[in-house]
């Protein structure tokens, strides 16, 4: 009866591709003594030598991802010479999307790990901007890397999914005069925190176009300017007792009010 050899998995990364296609394949065989040996981190041609010679010594083949085309020639070289199997599973596709694209790749081992973190890192990001949006849990405020304060419609919600996009966590806080801020929000540093000013008569003319969108009397005290002065003198005052930057939002996009943050909020935390 034949019998399944023993399979080496090498890989200039953590080998989580090259295992998952070199399982894919061996699922494809009635035999249940398959025995897969990972080998990952391969960065050398010493490397190379000692997974051939326990290759050679099982009587197994090898299954390889490296992306680097002298580590690909010295394997197939070696695995040659000493009549061993080897299988490389990224290299011929990357040839052909070389020759149909005209690109040149990159070569750097564990990019498809890096591009996966990155895109958790921005899930993680994202949620965290909608579980802690509109102040509704003053928790996240601490767990937060950046807080933006602000009276309505000063693009708070916009700017925290903007800036989550960047894998930040941000939690935004509105100021409401009758409203005491979380204790939270005076605890937090003062570098994590960003203040958005608007102008009153720019807000004024926001908060009267909103109402009439939802079909609602544009003469409503939200609207009224004299009660923005209020909101904003209230704002003014809860700056200044965290002692926090403030952005004048009033003719920016949200785009040029996000760099402007994040530029800032970098240079303050440099070591994170």
């Amino acid at each position: 009866m034949s019998k399944m050899p023993i399979i080496y998995v090498v890989s200039d990364s953590v080998g989580e591709t090259a295992e998952l296609v070199t399982k894919a394949a061996t699922s494809q065989f009635d035999s249940r003594d398959t025995t897969i040996k990972r080998y990952p981190y391969v960065e050398s041609k010493q490397d190379i030598e000692e997974v051939i010679s326990l290759a050679k010594l099982d009587q197994g083949m090898i299954a390889y991802t490296l992306v680097k085309p002298d580590m690909r020639s010295y394997i197939n070289e070696l695995a040659q010479k000493e009549g061993i199997i080897v299988s490389d599973l990224i290299g011929p596709l990357m040839d052909q999307i070389q020759i149909m694209s005209g690109l040149t790749p990159r070569y750097e081992p564990g990019l498809v790990r890096k591009l996966d973190e990155d895109y958790f890192k921005r899930v993680e990001a994202i949620e965290f901007a909608v579980k802690y949006d509109d102040g509704r849990d003053p928790r996240g405020i601490l767990k937060a890397d950046i807080v933006l304060i602000g009276v309505s419609r000063t693009s708070k919600t916009p700017l925290s999914q903007y800036l989550a996009h960047k894998r930040l966590k941000v939690a935004n806080v509105p100021l409401v005069p009758e409203v005491d801020p979380p204790e939270e929000l005076f605890k937090v540093s003062p570098d994590k925190c960003f203040g958005l000013k608007i102008s009153p008569e720019k807000l004024n003319n926001i908060r009267r176009e909103r109402l009439l969108s939802l079909g609602l009397n544009d003469q409503a005290s939200y609207a009224n300017i004299d009660r923005i002065k209020t909101e904003i003198d209230y704002f003014d005052k809860i700056v200044s007792r965290i002692n926090c930057p403030v952005i004048d939002v009033t003719n920016k996009a949200v785009e040029e009010t996000a760099n402007l943050i994040l530029a800032t909020y970098l240079k303050k935390n440099k070591g994170l």
